[in-house]
């Protein structure tokens, strides 16, 4: 198996569980914030769906910079679950046919002519396309819990999916 086939496995399953937290994003609360600091629910739904493009800007160049950078206007779930997918088959397309060097290569990501960090591009497939997505979901999972939104199972039942669970047993 190839690397870039071992990470499209890891994504694929990812990639379910961030759907169904972006499912769960109500645009018309996209203003809410936890804290004067934090971002936005809608700016910060959109950057987890928006990560899924660094898989591509990983393994396709050499680096990313941000200097010109917009995020991309997005005023509703579908519409945010519509650019989602269209980013995950990008993901996809590049794993499969990605070679091994690849990863080996150096990438950088930058702001102009500032080098914000230099990295093996195996390391910036964990670290920021892999790691960094499941940060800001788990970041996103705060955001429903304050709005009383039900939180999506990650890698087990929420406390919601619990719930779910416990009635259906004694239901029977």
């Amino acid at each position: 198996m190839t690397i870039g086939h071992s990470f499209l496995q890891e994504l694929l399953l990812e990639s379910k569980v961030t759907r169904r937290y972006l499912e769960a994003v109500p645009f018309e609360k996209k203003g809410f914030k936890i804290a004067e600091k934090s971002e936005s629910l809608g700016r910060l739904a959109i950057h987890i769906a928006e990560i899924t493009a660094w898989w591509k800007a990983c393994l396709e160049a050499d680096k990313l910079d941000f200097i010109n950078f917009e995020p991309k206007d997005i005023q509703s779930t579908e519409g945010l679950l519509s650019y989602f997918d269209e980013l995950l088959e990008e993901a996809k397309e590049t794993l499969l046919k990605v070679k091994d060097e690849e990863f080996d290569k150096e990438w950088s990501m930058t702001y102009g002519e500032e080098v914000l960090f230099t990295l093996p591009k195996k390391q910036v497939a964990r670290l920021f396309c892999m790691n960094h997505l499941v940060h800001h979901r788990a970041q996103l999972g705060v955001y429903l819990r304050m709005l009383d939104i039900p939180v999506p199972a990650s890698y087990g039942p929420s406390a919601d999916d619990e719930a779910v669970v416990l009635i259906n047993k004694f239901a029977l």
